[in-house]
């Protein structure tokens, strides 16, 4: 699967000067939700997530995404997983307005259960991190975390997780105090 032509058949593959999530400065942006609005790309990701999540072995009993991107998103995969893992259900972490997530009340975790984690675009992780802590905290446990990009240049388990991806691509970042002349000089997009 080719995902980065999916993000441009979307029009969701963008280049110029982007402020993004993580507060770092980027020449490109990939703006999941432009992609994630059309349900024949959605299936398509949603598919091949699943398919790498089954190529791992791992049998979760439920999928849970950072909110907002990541609650279609977990529906997604883990409808796709249901052939083999009937039972299994797609939660989703909020902000809890401290600077981290926590777990929607009307959501089930049981100490013991297990999960993978979903994330659009893989920048830091913070995102989620921050859901799989939120969940950790209820006495679940992480088997994983799958992305459909990661754009980390150091590839490889996120903070001890095993990563499952669709694509790596990695275009350089800068933080705020170190972005190039070329970058600075493009009019700046707050995402």
């Amino acid at each position: 699967m080719d995902v980065l032509s999916l993000y441009k058949q979307a029009g969701a593959f963008h280049e110029g000067h982007f402020l993004l999530a993580s507060g770092r400065h980027s020449p490109m942006f990939l703006q999941s939700t432009t992609l994630l609005q059309h349900p024949t790309l959605m299936q398509q990701i949603g598919a091949a997530l699943a398919e790498r999540v089954q190529a791992a072995g791992l049998t979760p009993d439920f999928i849970i995404g950072p909110a907002m991107g990541g609650v279609v998103l977990a529906y997604e995969v883990a409808r796709n997983l249901t052939s083999t893992l009937p039972d299994i259900r797609a939660i989703f972490a909020e902000k809890d307005g401290q600077g981290g997530m926590k777990i929607r009340e009307a959501f089930t975790v049981q100490p013991g259960q297990t999960f993978v984690a979903v994330e659009d675009v893989l920048t830091t992780g913070g995102s989620v991190l921050k859901a799989v802590r939120a969940t950790e905290a209820h006495g679940a446990r992480c088997l994983g975390i799958a992305v459909i990009i990661d754009r980390r240049a150091d590839t490889g388990p996120l903070q001890g997780y095993p990563l499952l991806s669709l694509e790596q691509l990695y275009f350089e970042t800068y933080p705020p105090d170190e972005v190039p002349e070329w970058l600075a000089a493009r009019p700046l997009q707050e995402i």
